[in-house]
């Protein structure tokens, strides 16, 4: 026996002898969203998933990489798991996939992003925009970000598909991003998923300079009535009329905003306190847990580390950039218009990260006026932003899957 040829033969088929700069990269990047999760606090529930699936996926160990998830069965460079017609052999995968392939067929089908909705919707009270029905316009300019974003992503060289999945980012609603990305352009899921969440994360950052450059010290110190109570009748009442009115002037968007209107139903009845408990705390918790890591197993670094990849988190922060500046700009309007009865700041709550915005412009609020309190007043625009990217999504859906 040849001790040096065996241990030469052991380096050869380690980890360690196969690693190239995009394994290291892709760990580094991975451990950059650990670092940002766990001592920074940013979507922690998430880019801890996210963060770890990215490690799982670019280690570089052939057999053990494999066993887990197969990209180029997904990407359409292996035709192994597709049918005679080019899609996706499910039953193959079940038969054959790793762990996570098992897990992102969710992603895929666009189930995931469809159960979280209900559980944000079981999360979320529609109150503030009930009582104040203005706070639609503002959730609706916020979402001019998208669009904005849309037309610079066709003008850096994206089809419509892929510009339409990336302006969603400008949304900042991530499983809308994902539930958009992986019909239209799901070679672009993994880059679309990391900006969209990581910029979530960072709202607190980049929206409180803008705030304070558009808006002035007059403005922010404007302190807003209190809104009119809600009935119960009302509040079983908007989901079901919103659904309605939506769905049948735009189909495309039910999946989405059909689950939100559902999980927001069995909040207000009244006689669903369990499914709504269900819906807002386990079931979230489980489809979270599934989403982030089989989100993350598809960044992979021969594919991620690409010029697509640096133009996408460019557009994506220009997004986020974006929708604040409209949503704020709206909101200068409705001070003018009202005389100085509404305060602007509650305009950067248009985007739709729930309830983090709105809780900025409260902070900024409470910052210049310490007995200004606006988070009920944000929250209006807040939880319409979540109607309005969805609403956004689903249009888009239906223009660019024909």
């Amino acid at each position: 026996m040849n001790v040096g040829e065996t241990l030469k033969e052991l380096w050869n088929t380690s980890g360690f002898a196969n690693f190239t700069w995009q394994n290291v990269v892709m760990l580094l990047i991975a451990f950059v969203l650990l670092f940002l999760a766990i001592k920074k606090k940013f979507e922690p529930l998430l880019l801890v998933g996210i963060a770890f699936g990215i490690l799982l996926t670019n280690l570089p160990v052939g057999n053990v990489s494999d066993s887990i998830f197969h990209a180029d069965w997904w990407n359409g460079l292996s035709k192994v798991a597709m049918d005679a017609e080019g899609h996706i052999n499910y039953g193959y995968i079940l038969q054959n996939g790793g762990l996570l392939d098992i897990l992102y067929i969710g992603v895929k089908t666009g189930v995931y992003p469809c159960l979280i909705f209900i559980g944000v919707g079981a999360m979320t009270d529609f109150e503030p925009l009930i009582s104040n029905p203005k706070s639609l316009l503002l959730g609706a300019a916020a979402q001019g970000g998208i669009y904005i974003v849309f037309f610079f992503a066709c003008l850096m060289g994206f089809n419509g598909g892929e510009a339409a999945s990336i302006s969603i980012i400008a949304g900042a609603d991530g499983p809308t991003a994902i539930w958009l990305t992986k019909s239209l352009a799901p070679h672009l899921l993994a880059p679309i998923a990391v900006a969209a969440y990581s910029y979530m994360a960072l709202i607190p950052l980049i929206q409180p300079p803008l705030m304070k450059a558009l808006t002035t010290p007059k403005e922010r110190i404007v302190m807003m009535k209190p809104t009119r109570p809600v009935t119960k009748r009302e509040k079983i009442l908007f989901p079901i009329i919103v659904t309605l009115l939506t769905c049948l002037v735009l189909p495309s968007v039910a999946p989405l905003l059909g689950c939100l209107m559902f999980g927001n139903l069995l909040r207000e009845t009244g006689v669903t306190a369990r499914l709504s408990d269900t819906a807002s705390n386990a079931l979230m918790n489980i489809v979270t847990l599934f989403l982030g890591i089989s989100v993350g197993a598809t960044a992979i670094g021969t594919t991620f580390l690409s010029l697509d990849t640096i133009k996408i988190i460019a557009l994506g922060l220009a997004g986020f950039v974006f929708a604040t500046i409209c949503g704020l700009l709206l909101g200068k309007l409705l001070y003018v218009i009202s005389r100085g009865k509404i305060n602007p700041l509650i305009g950067s709550a248009g985007v739709s990260a729930v309830p983090m915005a709105a809780r900025v412009s409260n902070q900024m609020g409470l910052k210049y006026n310490s007995s200004n309190y606006l988070l009920m007043h944000a929250m209006g625009p807040n939880v319409a932003g979540v109607i309005g990217s969805a609403v956004a999504a689903g249009f888009l859906m239906a223009v660019f899957s024909l």
